[in-house]
């Protein structure tokens, strides 16, 4: 191993350690995937992760200001351009992500929007308007379910017709998950952030109509990304199946749970939940095949 595969190894470690300290859901569905995906899809949380401690309270935490805050993020951003450019970043999770999105084939534009996205938090508008929306929401969540799909599909030679409905399926499911997080964290959003992310709504309002709406087209979002997780390769199609049957869950909890509740506490899924959930996707009849 020479200086170089060491690193590299090395840094892959660190954003694996990230994806554990953060989220035992995502964790736990990686932990399906093969190998070499898993490394993939651990690289890309990791960047992710950075960049919303930026951003979502962590550098106010250390006493830096907005505009510090946007310096730090806008030097993320060049350094994770360069370091995809070149295969080396002195900074271990943007060299990891780097080496994930050379080989998958990640394109810059993916790139570029997630951080116009993550800049956007640094400024929050009171209302947003739904193609403000959209655009927030497809830049924050919609190119990080592409990204996964580059990694699940690297090495596969698909066509356009063949891969377009799994790309939909992909930004679907990117987008169901920002939405939920949206909703289960609207207390703590506006109380902490100053932000509402839902078109129209005030920081720390919400009806129960609202809550419906938001649900349904969560569901939708849902049932779309399922149509493209079908034709996911095996290994793939597993781990992204738990991951929405965990999200699908906490939809259902936040039905069951009042608007004012939601405001002021976070729904989760019960790790015996999730240890059940993890159980039948293992079992045959929820999955065929190798990954």
């Amino acid at each position: 191993m020479n200086g170089l595969e060491l690193y590299t190894r090395t840094s892959t470690e660190a954003a694996a350690r990230v994806i554990r300290a953060y989220s035992t859901s995502f964790g736990m569905a990686a932990n399906l995937l093969p190998p070499d995906r898993r490394r993939g899809i651990r690289n890309i949380y990791a960047l992710v992760r950075t960049a919303d401690e930026i951003v979502d309270g962590t550098a106010a935490e250390a006493g830096l200001t907005a505009d510090q805050q946007r310096s730090v993020l806008d030097a993320l951003e060049q350094e994770v351009l360069l370091g995809t450019a070149r295969g080396f970043s002195a900074n271990p999770v943007v060299h990891a992500f780097a080496v994930t999105a050379r080989d998958a084939d990640i394109e810059t534009p993916l790139i570029t929007a997630f951080f116009h996205s993550m800049r956007r938090d640094l400024s929050p508008v009171e209302r947003l308007s739904r193609a403000q929306y959209e655009e927030y929401v497809y830049g924050s969540a919609e190119v990080v379910g592409l990204m996964c799909l580059r990694v699940f599909l690297n090495g596969h030679a698909w066509d356009a017709e063949r891969l377009q409905p799994v790309e939909h399926g992909a930004a679907r499911l990117g987008a169901a998950f920002q939405k939920i997080n949206f909703l289960r964290d609207l207390g703590d959003d506006a109380a902490h952030l100053g932000r509402a992310y839902f078109p129209g709504a005030l920081p720390g309002q919400l009806s129960e109509r609202e809550k419906a709406d938001i649900l349904d087209e969560i569901d939708e979002d849902l049932a779309a990304a399922r149509t493209g997780i079908a034709q996911l390769p095996p290994g793939p199609r597993r781990a992204t199946l738990l991951a929405a049957q965990l999200f699908e869950d906490v939809t259902a909890q936040l039905r069951r749970t009042p608007a004012a509740e939601i405001l002021h506490r976070r729904v989760s899924v019960p790790r015996r939940r999730k240890t059940y959930l993890l159980l039948k996707t293992l079992l045959p009849a929820n999955f065929r095949g190798r990954p």
